[in-house]
């Protein structure tokens, strides 16, 4: 696959009528609920513009990131949708965000605060998100807390300084559809949104699913869903189920092309401390891709790459910049192409034969490709007035 890149020491190859297809099955399985296509971290390393333009395409009607950092960058791209950042600590510049009509997110009294002191600076009321710790507990305010947070979004909600738009939480097993809290944290959100309503609150939207609940929770879509991960064609989890059951299809390949090729004799010691020794004469062979771009350094003797029509596995110690491949007496050049992941179509590894090689999960795999990697986007198109 020839990438768009001008690149050719290496490029990620993200198909944009993956994104788009992955999304339009997404937004089938939300059903009535809205959807909101996460595209923090970069869409998760696969370029957060692009991937945000053709979720949009597919049906997507909100956009989902962490920092208001993110949420200003798309502003800035020209996409009016509604946009919630959701991560914050205090004194951010959260003016820029309530001007730029960015949905916020609160978790405890001091945010409610300075999103308000915000939105009395730029002269605009704020639409705020109250969370509810549900069971993750990690962002949200726990039972204890949260009847004073939706009082005090009340009283501001009556000032006219904020707009509660929505109460929202997070699943912390929606990966293992079965396990009990997922019945748990939902029966738990249902009793904060009551409690927010007794308070007066009258949020726009409820929600709660991720990528997981998206596909098999569908008691836990309410008003809006937030796929992360499944936008780009993978799965949430190997219990949730593959890709493909879903329709959806992975949409980055992560390539290189070849910098050496040498013949080395039996018991040639490879990369840092010989980690891998040869056993035979053979060829090696130089990949220009290393753990600063984002290829994990525990990947050596454990991930495999697709070279010359065969996986084989990384030989040896992954270096900063770059990493080798013992490709037996098999004829292969500088500049061929090695494929690290992709979609699987062509017999290469995918994202999850390397998170499951790692003990980790595709999520990790695909966020980590570093910057110093180009993007080709393929399949581009025209959404909200701009190509992606």
């Amino acid at each position: 696959m020839r990438s768009q890149s001008d690149n050719p020491r290496a490029c990620a190859v993200v198909d944009l009528d993956a994104v788009r297809e992955s999304v339009a099955a997404l937004v089938a399985r939300a059903g009535n609920a809205a959807t909101m296509a996460v595209v923090k971290a970069d869409g998760y390393g696969h370029g957060m513009l692009a991937c945000a333009r053709a979720a949009l395409d597919a049906g997507a009607t909100w956009l989902g990131v962490a920092v208001v950092e993110e949420a200003l960058a798309l502003r800035a791209a020209g996409l009016t949708v509604p946009v919630f950042a959701w991560l914050a600590a205090p004194g951010e510049p959260l003016a820029d965000a309530v001007a730029a009509d960015i949905d916020l997110s609160a978790s405890a009294p001091w945010a409610l605060e300075e999103i308000a002191a915000a939105a009395r600076l730029v002269g605009r009321t704020a639409r705020v998100h109250i969370k509810a710790d549900t069971g993750l507990n990690r962002a949200g305010a726990t039972e204890a807390d949260w009847p004073s947070l939706c009082e005090a979004a009340a009283a501001l909600t009556a000032e006219d300084v904020i707009d509660v738009a929505g109460v929202w939480s997070h699943f912390a097993f929606a990966d293992s559809p079965g396990h009990p809290t997922v019945r748990a944290q939902i029966g738990r959100f249902t009793d904060a949104v009551t409690i927010a309503e007794k308070t007066g609150l009258r949020p726009q939207v409820r929600h709660l699913a991720n990528s997981a609940a998206t596909l098999v929770s569908p008691d836990a879509h309410f008003d809006l869903v937030r796929p992360g991960i499944s936008v780009y064609g993978l799965s949430p989890g190997p219990d949730v189920g593959s890709p493909a059951d879903f329709g959806l299809r992975p949409a980055m390949t992560l390539t290189a092309r070849l910098a050496l090729t040498k013949r080395v004799p039996a018991g040639s010691g490879v990369s840092y401390a010989h980690r891998y020794v040869t056993t035979a004469e053979t060829t090696l062979a130089l990949v220009p891709l290393g753990y600063a771009d984002g290829v994990p350094r525990a990947a050596g003797n454990t991930a495999e790459v697709l070279l010359a029509g065969h996986r084989r596995r990384i030989a040896g110690t992954v270096c900063m910049d770059q990493f080798v491949v013992d490709a037996g007496d098999d004829l292969v050049r500088a500049g061929d192409e090695v494929i690290l992941f992709g979609p699987g179509d062509r017999g290469e590894p995918t994202a999850q034969d390397w998170a499951d090689a790692l003990g980790t999960i595709n999520y990790e795999i695909v966020t980590r490709v570093g910057a110093r990697v180009p993007r080709g986007h393929l399949n581009p198109t025209v959404a909200q007035g701009r190509p992606s």
